[in-house]
């Protein structure tokens, strides 16, 4: 078989490593990138190396920011009387597509999974609590998925805050057992959240 050339093997190599990319996908990427004028590779190159060395978490959310506190803590017209719990940053994008929703957020980075080692301790379940304690909020709502982690999670911090003066709600089923927020439309997704429910 040809020697194919090492750069691009090496940059197909990358690409694979890369979710929901397959080898012809990698190499399709990989031939695109290098017959794409300079300017435009140098800017993929640019943007990958911002990501990496200007994004930081949100010291109150835990959300992805390149500014601490992030602009969902910081902005005046956000509900803050109500906080969503998601697992990742990639489901507060999710919701803010569906436009349903206008208060704050609570990334947990994770959901409780004792199969994987995951408990309660690893999540960002201390500092929730900690601003709860700062008064001023009246309803969480628990956005994690609704598969057996999330539900196991949601239960978990249901009976965490039952006995504080918050209402918990579960955003209501509409959206598939066992699937991430992530890949939910914004109807299901805006449906889901006008009928979640007292836990």
């Amino acid at each position: 078989m040809a020697r194919i050339a090492e750069p691009l093997t090496r940059l197909v190599n990358e690409l694979l490593k890369l979710p929901g990319i397959g080898e012809r996908s990698a190499y399709r990427l990989a031939f695109h990138l290098l017959q794409a004028p300079k300017g435009e590779t140098d800017s993929l190159v640019r943007a990958i190396t911002d990501l990496k060395e200007k994004t930081l978490f949100c010291s109150i959310c835990h959300n992805l920011t390149d500014r601490d506190p992030c602009t969902f803590c910081t902005d005046p017209s956000r509900d803050r009387e109500h906080i969503c719990v998601v697992e990742h940053p990639a489901n507060v994008i999710t919701i803010e597509r569906s436009g349903a929703y206008k208060g704050l957020y609570h990334v947990l980075h994770g959901a409780i999974s004792p199969i994987h080692g995951i408990g309660p301790d690893r999540l960002k379940i201390g500092s929730l609590l900690q601003r709860l304690k700062e008064g001023g909020v009246k309803e969480i709502i628990l956005a994690t998925n609704p598969d057996v982690e999330g539900e196991m999670t949601a239960n978990h911090l249901a009976k965490l805050l039952k006995d504080l003066d918050v209402r918990v709600t579960r955003i209501a089923l509409g959206l598939p057992v066992g699937s991430d927020l992530e890949f939910a439309d914004d109807v299901t997704l805006s449906k889901a959240l006008e009928g979640r429910r007292e836990l």
